[in-house]
């Protein structure tokens, strides 16, 4: 199989599927910060063993936004197995901003992926090592061998302006005990890990830790093999939002979506596959980015089913 090809031909899928579809809004808060064009896409995927193949604007730089919560994730459970006593591990079924489950739970969210709980995981993180969002930007970089990577602080200003859901979320979780850091001091961090820049390659690369069951680019340890597989299972059931179950029908590859249009999909023991394209449909997903890994998965065999 030659992957270039199948690049292209997932590339032409994805833009044939996004022009039948309407193919989506930008996410409105992001307009204010980036210059994206809609209609770009970009495709890169990464062997275990490293080698990086791309097509498109795979050199193109995007906030990775939510895609960040699955690294940060894995360093909270690289310090302690405790973080799951202040998230839990089911889908939401509501988007990844509701209020709904989140009061009527006791201030737990329902698992780490969805905002309340990225924000549970940052104040682990804090309160474990002092620090968060410098830490995953060390292993973002460590693992893309990529010194460009960095947070974007126009895009930190633009999420601070729209800071109130989430510094809702972040109150009641306080006023319930699951946060115990200073709420700005958690929203400052969250932000920043949001606003981290990437671009598909290095985005991909990074996401190797979890096609090799937890080994890192140096041989060294993020993960155990079950923890690996813990998070691998809970990016298919709650890594897309609330359209999980639809993308794993599309797709079938344990998955983590942000509201930039950033795909990472991995395929254990074999590859990662990241995908951007900014335009969203009404979950927050990437219209292109879905078709994509939709085409990728169909063409290539290669998914978790």
């Amino acid at each position: 199989m030659d992957v270039n090809e199948v690049l292209d031909e997932v590339l032409a899928a994805a833009k044939h599927h996004s022009g039948q579809s309407g193919g989506g809004e930008l996410a409105p808060y992001l307009r204010e910060a980036v210059g994206y064009d809609p209609d770009s896409i970009g495709i890169a995927l990464a062997t275990v063993d490293g080698d990086v193949h791309g097509a498109g604007a795979w050199r193109d730089r995007f906030s990775i936004q939510s895609v960040s919560k699955v690294f940060t994730l894995a360093l909270a459970l690289s310090t302690s197995d405790q973080v799951w006593r202040q998230v839990g591990r089911e889908p939401s079924g509501d988007p990844f901003n509701s209020f709904v489950l989140l009061e009527y739970e006791n201030g737990v969210p329902r698992n780490p992926f969805i905002n309340a709980g990225a924000l549970a995981v940052t104040d682990h993180l804090l309160s474990t090592l002092g620090e968060s969002s410098g830490p995953v930007l060390d292993l973002l970089r460590a693992e893309s061998t990529s010194a460009e990577v960095a947070v974007d602080p126009a895009i930190t200003s633009v999420e601070q302006r729209h800071r109130h859901r989430a510094a809702a979320l972040a109150h009641v979780m306080a006023e319930y005990g699951t946060l115990r850091q200073d709420v700005d001091l958690v929203l400052d961090h969250y932000f920043r890990q949001c606003a981290i820049t990437m671009d598909c390659a290095e985005l991909a690369l990074a996401g190797l830790v979890f096609a090799r069951h937890g080994a890192r680019r140096d041989g060294s340890r993020l993960l155990t093999a079950s923890q690996s597989k813990q998070v691998n299972a809970l990016l298919l059931t709650c890594g897309t939002y609330d359209a999980a179950g639809e993308f794993a029908y599309r797709v079938g590859l344990p998955a983590k979506s942000g509201v930039s249009g950033a795909i990472l999909a991995v395929v254990p023991q074999r590859c990662t596959v990241c995908v951007w394209s900014p335009r969203l449909d009404a979950k927050g997903n990437s219209v292109a980015g879905t078709a994509a890994l939709e085409a990728f998965t169909s063409l290539t065999g290669w998914s978790v089913f």
